[in-house]
């Protein structure tokens, strides 16, 4: 329905439009039209405006990456809007996309034990929870919680009170089990032609002077400890990197660089072990086999433990053996009274 005259005359006044009943109804009807149009224009170009200061800010975050796209730009929009929801609570999904999921608590983490295989943690529950046990009971038990399949070894595990960063604490030498490790060793020895001959009759399992340098270069370890005379160790200075980290370097604390060929290969064979107090101040050591009887795997504990005892530096103060703990190979650990350690 068309307006009259005199509402236009009054739409128009209150627009704050000039307008009179001289016009015509359709001057009046343009004059209001021109002012709603100009209006929406106006707002518009604020739009605009607006939008365009917020590319620039968008801009300016990505100017120091050199990532001045408006399509990085929308994603950090995107992104800062989605952690101010996140940081209010609102999981309301937003453009179709899923709800934001709210953090519940942290799962909670198992037992050690249970995180075990079935096998271990049926062979556990035959030792007592902080129980300590004698040196043959602990033995024993060790030996009857083996969960592997195969005949494993028996290791001992002694905490020293000593500093391994005082030199005269670490502790590092060699000692001979009477009964052996229960492992066939494999010795290489690097020695002068004329030695070769004893080195193979005590037991050597690999011998040479040149060749055994080229079967270096080759990085070929076939073998468990390394024997060398003085006179070759410094032969072997090019491949101490090589030969360090396994732990396979001569040395005269253990024996093995020695001029006494024959002596060194007949120890290893019979049993000699080496070992070393770590940063912790602990010594790990293998005694024997799970198969090992009960008394041959208390006689070389016992050796072990004479030849700490021999080894213990001057300067350590307070109590030297502080724990002992024994177990299979993948078995669980046995504690042992340090107290009646020989």
């Amino acid at each position: 329905m068309a307006k009259k005259k005199a509402d236009l005359i009054e739409e128009a006044k209150a627009l704050g439009l000039e307008v009179s009943e001289k016009m015509t109804i359709a001057e009046i009807n343009e004059a209001i039209k021109g002012y709603k149009a100009e209006e929406i224009a106006e707002e518009i170009v604020e739009a605009i405006e607006v939008a365009e200061a917020i590319e620039e800010v968008a801009e300016e975050k990505f100017a120091k990456s050199g990532k001045r796209s408006k399509k990085h730009a929308e994603e950090v929009l995107a992104k800062e809007e989605k952690e101010a929801r996140k940081a209010s609570g609102d999981t309301t999904p937003l453009d179709g996309s899923e709800a934001l999921k709210a953090k519940g608590p942290k799962p909670v983490t198992r037992p050690r034990i249970e995180r075990r295989g079935k096998k271990y943690q049926e062979v556990a529950k035959k030792i007592e929870k902080n129980k300590v046990y004698s040196l043959a009971e602990g033995l024993k038990l060790a030996t009857e919680t083996n969960p592997a399949k195969f005949d494993a070894s028996v290791e001992v595990h002694v905490k020293l009170g000593v500093d391994p960063r005082q030199a005269d604490q670490n502790i590092r030498t060699t000692v001979v089990l009477p009964n052996g490790t229960g492992k066939n060793v494999k010795v290489a020895v690097f020695a002068p032609e004329d030695m070769h001959e004893s080195a193979k009759k005590a037991g050597a399992d690999i011998v040479g002077d040149e060749t055994f340098l080229k079967q270096l270069d080759k990085e070929e370890l076939n073998f468990d400890v390394l024997v060398a005379t003085p006179a070759y160790m410094p032969k072997l200075g090019k491949y101490a990197r090589l030969l360090g980290p396994r732990g396979l370097m001569p040395n005269p604390k253990t024996g093995t660089v020695t001029p006494d060929v024959k002596k060194a290969i007949e120890e290893i064979k019979a049993g000699k072990i080496e070992y070393r107090v770590e940063k912790a101040g602990i010594i790990h050591a293998i005694i024997g086999k799970a198969s090992f009887s009960n008394e041959a795997l208390v006689e070389n504990f016992n050796a072990l433990a004479q030849a700490l005892i021999k080894a213990k530096p001057a300067a350590q103060k307070g109590v030297y053996m502080k724990s002992i703990a024994v177990s299979a190979t993948m078995g669980p650990g046995i504690k042992i009274n340090p107290t009646q350690v020989v």
